[in-house]
């Protein structure tokens, strides 16, 4: 693959590492497809000081994308991966969603990270099958590829546009029994930012994952840290419900832009008859409305693996629901050495050994080479 940058088009610049964390945050705030994610202590707290990245893409002197990217580098060799996980955001607010700022955009991150760094590029766009027209196309032509070991994440997308009475018709019977009975049940509800919730939230949290023996897909330590650096405009939404005067359960979503999505949900063992869960989903939802949040993404779904959860977001989200599959894992590398960084980094979350790491990744790139070579 060509390592050469690509001229912008005309009217188009970029600036790299240009603006500070307050700027920075500001500016986030101007994008319909804004998220946690792309946030300054997201890549901080997850990433590391110093090992982060950001772009601002103008076209003619005016904001028209950004994105974050995690820098990380392979041990004891010059070559390394930046990562843009739910980006590049580029669907300014009240304007509409010009393909050729997304095209600009991909390029402006490849000629810095791939072609001047010598970087491997790892984009995770904010994008589904649902709502995606000519985006894995474009990113093609821009020199991207989709990994070999791509699967696909999987979520509900759930509709908000409705009114909550058409949102509660919508529902599936199941939940709606569930949230009738949690209602009768006059729990006492607790909602705010601040960090005591955040721990009176890991404590149910925590009785829940030794109950149900599942691994954690997130460090929720992680997440507390970052929601003290986030300011109160991009704080998470925490929300708990008292049943009999003890915390029962919790929810942790992130409201920005126009869209919410669901983070951490809990229900402590005392509190599993509370039904509070459901409680707590639509009392958001009732924010969420007041907010003006179009789309709420729970998140995640496998119904094979975890049917359970996948039930309760389904029959949440009911009518006003799209079973939705993320477009994808985009990589861009010019040289092997980038390109097995990103073998390296997808075989690690295997837990293989060094050995079998380093064996896989270059039949891998053996594979690929001949499958390029006919």
């Amino acid at each position: 693959m060509s390592s050469h940058e690509q001229k912008l088009a005309a009217g188009y610049s970029c600036q790299v590492d240009a603006v500070d964390e307050k700027s920075w945050g500001e500016i986030l705030q101007l994008f319909e497809d804004a998220n946690i994610y792309q946030a300054w202590p997201y890549a901080a707290v997850i990433a590391g000081k110093g090992n982060a990245s950001r772009i601002i893409l103008r076209q003619n002197n005016d904001i028209a994308a950004i994105a974050q990217a995690r820098i990380t580098r392979l041990p004891l060799v010059r070559a390394g991966i930046a990562y843009v996980l739910w980006g590049p955001l580029w669907r300014r607010s009240g304007r509409g969603n010009s393909l050729e700022t997304f095209r600009q955009m991909v390029r402006a991150l490849r000629n810095e990270f791939v072609c001047r760094r010598g970087l491997a590029l790892r984009l995770s766009p904010l994008l589904f099958d649902n709502d995606s027209s000519g985006h894995a196309a474009i990113l093609q032509e821009e020199g991207f590829s989709v990994p070999a070991m791509e699967a696909r994440s999987r979520t509900i997308l759930m509709n908000l546009t409705p009114s909550l009475e058409e949102l509660s018709a919508g529902m599936n019977a199941h939940w709606k029994r569930e949230l009738k009975a949690a209602e009768k049940n006059k729990l006492e509800i607790l909602a705010g930012t601040d960090d005591e919730l955040f721990a009176e939230f890991i404590k149910i949290y925590q009785e829940m994952v030794s109950r149900k023996h599942f691994k954690e897909p997130n460090d929720i330590h992680q997440f507390r840290s970052i929601q003290r650096q986030l300011p109160e405009p991009l704080k998470m939404k925490i929300m708990l419900s008292k049943y009999n005067g003890e915390i029962s359960s919790g929810l942790i979503s992130s409201a920005m832009g126009g869209s919410a999505v669901y983070l951490f949900g809990a229900t402590s063992n005392s509190g599993m008859k509370s039904r509070g869960s459901y409680f707590l989903q639509w009392k958001f939802i009732e924010q969420l409305k007041q907010r003006g949040t179009t789309t709420y993404d729970l998140n995640g779904i496998n119904p094979a693996t975890n049917p359970g959860t996948y039930k309760f977001k389904n029959d949440l989200a009911g009518k006003n629901g799209v079973d939705a599959y993320a477009l994808g894992k985009f990589d861009s590398c010019a040289s092997f050495m980038s390109r097995l960084c990103l073998q390296y980094w997808d075989y690690k979350k295997l837990n293989l050994s060094w050995t079998a790491m380093f064996t896989r990744t270059i039949r891998s790139f053996a594979l690929r080479e001949q499958r390029a070579n006919g």
